[in-house]
Order: C-alpha cells, then structure tokens, then sequence
C-alpha cells in the first residue's frame, strides 16, 4: 500500500475528484459544534475538530429510516401487503471521520452482519461507503481510546488514514478501497522516509497526550451475575435522569423500535433509535416492565458493554473511549469510574 502526501491546498481539489464518482460526507461546522454532512459545495469543509457531537453513525444507521409501506384501501388489490420502500446505495466516501468512530462502526456491525443475521440496508450502506479517517493530534482530555483497543492514528475500519503533518496531510492506504481512491483523486505525490518518519512521531506523541485510562484485563473473567448483583449499582444510578444523551450520542448504541405511523389509508414501518435507558424501551404489551426500574437501566447500559457484549463477542468492550458520554451526561456520570467498579468488584 502506497503513501502519498497531499498538500493542504489540495484538498479541496481532491475532494472534488472523489465527488465525480462518490458522495462525499464530511465535518462541517454549524454554530459550537461540528457534525458530517454531504459536501455539495455549499458546505464548508473543516477538518478544525477535536470530534463531532454526534458520530457519523447515522449516515449508515439513520435516527429514522422508512423501512416498508403498505395501505389499508381495501379497494386496492396491495391492501395490507408490505411493500419495501426503494432506496439507493450510491459510492460514498466518508471523508475526515476519527479513528475511535471508524473502530465503533466494526463495534456495530457485529449486530448488524453476522452469520445469524444480516440487515441488508445495513450492509449495502457499509459496501458502498469507503472511509478516510484524520487522526487524532490532539486527543480531547476526556478521550481513553488507547486503553480500550484503539488510538488516535488507529487504523480499524479505515480505507485511508490521514497524518496532518506540518503544511500537508500523509494519506496512507490502507486498503485496496483505499488504493483506488488516493489514485483517483490525482493530486498529491508520493510520501518520501522523513515525511513518514514525522508520521510516526506525530502518532507516538498523540498516544501519550492520552492521559485517561480505563482498565478491562478483569472484565471477561468476572462472573455475569456478581456483576449484575453488585452494591455499587444504586450509587451509579444516583445521578441519571434517564434523559437518554449517553446513548444517542454514544458510537456504539444500536438499539432500535420499529413502528408503523399511518396518514388516512396509506402507512410506513420506521426504524428509530432507541435507548435502554428509557423507561418505554421494555415495556410489554401486557404492561408489564421488566426493567421499571431506573438503577435496572444504567444497569444494563453499562452490562451490555463492558460485560455481556465482552462474554458474546470476544473483541473487547463496546466502547471505543471517544468520551463523548462524559462530555454531555448532564450529571456527570463518568463511565471511567464504571469501569473501574466493574472491572475491580
């Protein structure tokens, strides 16, 4: 795999390159914060960001998603037939997206594609999008990607990973996705050693700004139902509101309801995000609620990532240490000090 350095002036030469064959999503600003968004040329692209509010998850997992359509005209011969709403899964390119967010979409995809099961919208999406990430050079303060697998130059889930190196960025393909797309975009020149060297330096220097650290070495040896019957777990709780920002801001969440909203005779079946932690989320249709409880929520937020998803998968946590949950909790729950409890109880 090549490396090839583009100049910062070149990007915007390179991404109209990419734009004659793909859609491309980038960071763009909007009031305090960043988010992706297709780049038509109105938008402007600022690789300016420590990381995005929201992670670029929903550009493969939308907030909300027509899945099917149907009608109840009982004149009509479709009546009550459901009938899957058209969609396209056009080239892509998700341009500037962090190592932590392109390590939690592998994180994700093990619910969404595997042996057992595979959610086609999911899937054709993931096919059809090629990644280029932009390392970390200053990671956020809150930031513990190093102790739970990833980095801030980690290359999981990426097609091409970007080094901003002094005037230019050092792409390095990493995949044959990523090959094609570095040459497509015929700008830049091919890396020389002391360029690759300063890369080096640049990714030794970001991975030891990352002062925060969680430890996980106990976490898969622990048994599932002393962790459930902790002590601890009441203290946790304490705090939540169970307003739901953990986990609609978290990289990782994939749950979901599915609903069908229906106008006069004419229906659609929507896939939504959803929260454990709201308290609808198991609610039976008999009325019963097996988590009714808030502790019962934080509860299985934190069990559902740092032990049953350890016990199932075998690939570490389900978290990537983006922090993100830590900046926003309006309480101040801190899933650093979860961590802890659990992996020392």
């Amino acid at each position: 795999m090549s490396d090839t350095v583009i100049t910062r002036e070149e990007i915007g030469q390179f991404i109209k390159a990419m734009q004659q064959g793909y859609e491309v999503f980038g960071p763009v600003k909007e009031g305090a914060c960043h988010t992706f968004k297709r780049l038509t040329g109105e938008e402007t692209l600022d690789l300016n960001f420590t990381n995005t509010r929201l992670s670029p998850k929903s550009l493969l997992f939308p907030q909300s998603e027509r899945l099917f359509e149907f009608t109840l005209d009982e004149a009509s011969e479709e009546a009550h037939i459901l009938k899957e709403t058209p969609k396209e899964f056009p080239p892509a390119v998700l341009f500037g997206i962090r190592p932590c967010d392109a390590k939690a979409l592998r994180l994700v995809n093990v619910n969404f594609d595997n042996p057992e099961f595979k959610d086609l919208w999911w899937t054709k999406r993931m096919e059809s999008m090629t990644f280029i990430g932009l390392g970390c050079n200053n990671p956020g303060s809150t930031c513990f990607c190093t102790s739970v697998g990833g980095g801030p130059f980690h290359e999981e889930g990426l097609d091409v990973l970007l080094f901003d190196v002094d005037d230019h960025y050092l792409a390095k393909a990493l995949t044959d996705k990523g090959e094609r797309i570095l040459g497509q975009g015929n700008v830049g020149e091919a890396a020389d050693e002391e360029t690759r060297k300063k890369a080096d330096a640049l990714k030794k220097e970001a991975e030891d700004m990352v002062n925060s650290y969680v430890p996980t070495d106990k976490l898969r040896d622990k048994d599932v139902l002393e962790l459930f019957d902790a002590p601890f777990w009441d203290d946790v709780a304490f705090a939540c509101i169970n307003c739901g920002t953990c986990t609609y801001l978290c990289p990782t969440c994939w749950c979901f309801d599915i609903q069908d909203e229906v106008q006069k005779t004419q229906g659609d079946r929507i896939r939504n995000w959803d929260s454990c932690m709201f308290p609808l989320f198991t609610l039976h249709a008999s009325g019963y609620n097996p988590r009714s409880d808030k502790v019962q929520r934080v509860r299985q937020r934190f069990m559902h990532k740092l032990k049953y998803y350890v016990d199932k998968y075998g690939n570490g946590v389900a978290c990537v240490g983006c922090g993100r949950c830590l900046n926003y909790c309006p309480v101040n729950i801190d899933i650093r000090e979860v961590f802890k409890l659990m992996n020392e109880l």
